[in-house]
């Protein structure tokens, strides 16, 4: 069973930088895709950012392009969201998401069997 925790969420003036972290443990031999959803206020939860399990593949929805940048650091079990000129609406909570396998399809919710509870991040105008 995967157990993912996020941090770093905080409130940001627009410009500003965050990096998100999660950390995912109770993964030993195989490791998971990982990927960042988030979630504005009265809006669907959409994907952000994926990596596959080696880290050689990384996709990311069209508006955070050149700005947000997903890694991984599989000695730490840790993936990172480093989230620059940040926007009001990038403003959500953030979620860590975890599965098995890669494909073209990286921010298709129901092949996340795992997630975190979430990191709220916050840009203000």
């Amino acid at each position: 069973v995967q157990h993912l925790v996020e941090s770093g969420g905080d409130s940001v003036q627009a410009g500003g930088s965050l990096r998100l972290s999660c950390v995912v443990t109770d993964y030993t031999y195989t490791r998971p895709s990982l990927a960042w959803f988030r979630q504005a206020p009265g809006k669907d939860r959409e994907g952000v950012a994926a990596i596959s399990p080696g880290g050689g593949a990384t996709d990311y929805i069209d508006s955070v392009k050149d700005r947000f940048s997903i890694s991984r650091d599989d000695d730490k079990k840790t993936v990172y969201l480093q989230m620059n000129s940040l926007l009001p609406e990038d403003t959500g909570m953030y979620y860590c998401a975890a599965r098995f396998g890669w494909d073209n399809s990286p921010f298709d919710e129901a092949k996340y069997p795992y997630w975190g509870r979430g990191t709220q991040v916050t840009v203000s105008s």
